[in-house]
């Protein structure tokens, strides 16, 4: 890795997502979350970050707002002409949406700011999880409880529209298709991976796998360019790539052990096959997903000093390549890098 600069937050760092939409594709957000234990109720504290990454790939700190314990945040999908819009999924049950918005008191054309724009309490249960829809009218939220529910979005509102007991323990992963956005992938402590439909009502799932994962589901996320993969990430250290064509009977085609719990997994929007990974005790990786060759590990970075959470790829620049934002829990560190030469070659 080519690395280059690094921030240090006030608070544990769990989260970090570049925003998709040009022209701020610049613009990097952070999230936290900090338990504070003692007295007679433990008290959790949080914050949003944005970021402003140059072309040298130097950190600005633009904006920031506490907030309380944060455990998930999700730029909106990219759609022509749309503002900008980060979800945000807290520990005291609230789904929020906030707008990406100029600060009108300055002539700094890289100054914003987050607007809330919506905010709906979801349960007394937290907010672990979170994904948009692939046209942004809906987002999934998964619970500390075992739910995982649905909610419309309707101008400035966030509306009801589903929620369901998905697994018996927290939800750590919940995620739209991307390529068939009515349904709805979930992972949980109870180490089960499963699909809802939600055209049928998510009584019963399409398919419910409870043996290949050794431990606590973590991560899902459907391919781009693949409408029949899928990547899962869990406790047990191991990221799988999945075969969907016989949906009620998914085949798991590849694992691959990353030597840490798979916390995060996100596969590049602009570059076939490539995939980051947060390994929580051992870093991130990047892993090649390729027909031929499986999953192989083609990069590490091994310079966050504690537990390896927040992964994102930014949008590709003229000239930029790859570049990676990274977060890591206990250092509350930030960190922007470049892939190696190799995989920059890779991505022209």
């Amino acid at each position: 890795m080519m690395d280059a600069s690094c921030f240090i937050l006030d608070d544990n760092a769990d989260a970090v997502e570049f925003c998709p939409h040009e022209p701020f594709s610049h613009v990097l957000a952070a999230a936290t979350y900090t338990l504070h234990e003692g007295g007679s109720q433990p008290n959790r504290s949080g914050s949003i970050s944005l970021f402003s990454v140059d072309d040298s790939l130097g950190l600005k700190l633009i904006h920031q707002v506490g907030t309380v314990g944060i455990f998930d945040i999700k730029w909106g999908p990219l759609l022509t002409d749309a503002i900008p819009m980060l979800a945000v999924a807290d520990a005291h049950g609230y789904l929020s949406i906030r707008s990406l918005r100029s600060k009108l008191t300055t002539k700094d054309q890289d100054e914003f700011m987050l607007q809330e724009a919506a905010k709906e309490k979801v349960s007394d249960s937290m907010c672990l999880c979170l994904s948009w829809n692939p046209s942004a009218t809906s987002i999934t939220v998964g619970l500390s409880d075992g739910l995982t529910s649905v909610y419309a979005i309707r101008e400035d509102k966030l509306e009801f529209s589903e929620e369901w007991q998905a697994h018996q323990y927290e939800v750590w992963a919940a995620s739209f298709h991307e390529h068939q956005p009515d349904l709805v992938l979930t992972g949980s402590d109870d180490c089960c991976f499963s699909c809802w439909d939600l055209r049928s009502g998510p009584l019963s799932p399409v398919f419910k796998d409870s043996t290949s994962h050794k431990m606590g589901v973590c991560s899902i996320s459907s391919s781009k360019f693949d409408e029949h993969q899928l990547l899962t990430g869990s406790y047990d250290e191991f990221l799988r790539v999945w075969d969907l064509r016989a949906l009620s009977r998914p085949v798991c085609r590849v694992s691959l052990g990353l030597g840490g719990g798979v916390w995060r997994v996100k596969p590049n929007k602009e570059v076939p096959g490539l995939v980051l990974a947060a390994c929580m005790h051992n870093g991130f990786a990047i892993v090649e997903v390729s027909e031929d060759k499986g999953a192989v590990v083609v990069e590490t970075c091994a310079k966050h000093g504690s537990l390896a959470y927040g992964a994102d790829w930014k949008r590709k620049g003229s000239n930029e390549g790859l570049v990676v934002a990274t977060c890591s829990f206990y250092d509350r560190l930030v960190r922007v890098w470049k892939t190696e030469k190799r995989l920059q070659e890779r991505a022209r």
